[in-house]
């Protein structure tokens, strides 16, 4: 059936495992309703996620609670208010962008200059089907390997803030991705992002515990605020534990 101008088609139906089969984080999936029948979708599967208008929303929105975008905007929103910093001056870098749920909590948060990075091309493509007038501009890229001419296009935005939510770690923005981004910041500039609990002990072999702790050990990111909140819950209906971490950066990480 098409739909009519303007308007948004109809989210798919989705069906989750049995609530007693439990999954780890990145192995979680459903099954999605298509015309040609039920497919099993991973759910770090973002390419094919992201194809279809409104899977993103309902299944980790609508069907498991996501709340980290609203948490970590309001919570910078909350450091900018108490610093006397209007939040129109920023200009964000978004890193892992995904289809623009961040930004549109940025733009409400009243940010108005805010840049999209992400790795996925499909990523892009649903930010501009599903949120055009988010971005100043949203580039495709692995951060880890990009080109001179694309750090200089970054470096003309003349970063004041960068966001990073729900996306640091199993695989899909590694510790060095973020440290790059960091990086494009000014000196001075906020920093907010969210990351899993795991990802910050002793146990974590990614690389996330380790660059964080230092950053602030030594001071290249003074942290302001932290909050430790339930992100989502799990397919079998457990919750899951993020941080989210507010601060300004104070000097560059070392690469």
């Amino acid at each position: 059936m098409t739909q009519p101008p303007g308007t948004a088609p109809d989210p798919p139906r989705i069906a989750l495992p049995d609530p007693s089969e439990s999954y780890g984080q990145d192995a979680e999936w459903c099954l999605v309703e298509a015309e040609d029948g039920w497919s099993e979708v991973r759910f770090h599967d973002y390419d094919r996620i992201y194809r279809i208008p409104g899977l993103y929303e309902r299944l980790f929105y609508d069907i498991l609670r996501c709340c980290s975008p609203r948490v970590v905007c309001g919570m910078l929103r909350a450091e900018l208010d108490r610093a006397g910093v209007d939040p129109s001056t920023l200009r964000v870098l978004d890193l892992g962008a995904g289809n623009g749920i961040v930004g549109a909590e940025l733009r409400s948060a009243g940010v108005s200059r805010i840049v999209g990075v992400d790795i996925i091309p499909e990523a892009r493509e649903a930010a501009l089907r599903d949120r055009p007038d988010v971005y100043e501009d949203y580039h495709v890229v692995d951060m880890t390997g990009a080109t001179p001419a694309l750090h200089a296009r970054l470096a003309a935005h003349r970063f004041t803030g960068l966001t990073c939510v729900a996306a640091l770690g199993f695989g899909d923005i590694p510790p060095e991705a973020f440290r790059v981004a960091f990086n494009h910041v000014a000196d001075g500039g906020w920093i907010a992002f969210t990351i899993k609990d795991g990802f910050l002990g002793d146990e974590d072999i990614s690389g996330f515990s380790g660059l964080i702790k230092l950053a602030m050990a030594s001071g290249h990111l003074e942290v302001l605020a932290t909050e430790t909140y339930q992100h989502r819950i799990s397919t079998s209906g457990d919750p899951l534990h993020y941080r989210s971490i507010i601060g300004r950066k104070r000097s560059a990480l070392p690469t």
